[in-house]
């Protein structure tokens, strides 16, 4: 077979046939983009606003918070000491009712929470022998803090700069 030359010269010059995008496909990315975005923005919203409806359901408005144990009191022969934590308003507060009796109930102060949307932090309390004595200390736990109140004979009381240097080895 030969080769004629209208085939060595073809009258077109060879080219390379790139795609091409059209104006309107390159609409497409910003636009793709911007609504990634705003699914973003509001699935965190409404994760926000669930997990709201759940410590609502779970501790209150107030945020609130119960725990009923034996804490070695004299008033505990016939109930445990009732305490309940409570945010109110910024201020974490503790109340003790020894023996469950409301006539000696005390008031621990706790910290200040700072920041917008603080007053529905939930606060949290625990029992555990912080200082080794046999007698169960109170942890007040707020956005992954906890605050020692030491049981002593006349209650609980916040740890002094003392204690925490005996605690810390």
């Amino acid at each position: 077979m030969a080769v004629q030359s209208r085939e060595l010269h073809p009258e077109r010059p060879f080219r390379i046939a790139w795609p091409t995008l059209q104006k309107s496909a390159l609409l497409y990315i910003p636009v793709t983009l911007l609504a990634i975005c705003v699914a973003y923005l509001l699935l965190s919203q409404l994760l926000g606003r669930v997990q709201i409806l759940a410590d609502d359901l779970r501790y209150g408005r107030p945020r609130t918070f119960h725990l009923t144990a034996q804490v070695g009191r004299p008033e505990e022969r016939d109930s445990l000491t009732h305490l309940i934590a409570m945010n109110l308003n910024r201020q974490v507060v503790v109340l003790e009712l020894p023996g469950g009796d409301v006539a000696k109930m005390r008031a621990l102060p706790g910290p200040y929470l700072f920041g917008e949307g603080e007053d529905l932090t939930p606060v949290t309390m625990r029992l555990a022998d912080m200082n080794g004595d046999g007698s169960p200390d109170l942890l007040v736990g707020a956005k992954n803090e906890e605050v020692i109140y030491l049981n002593h004979e006349s209650g609980f009381a916040l740890i002094t700069a003392e204690e925490r240097q005996r605690l810390i080895p």
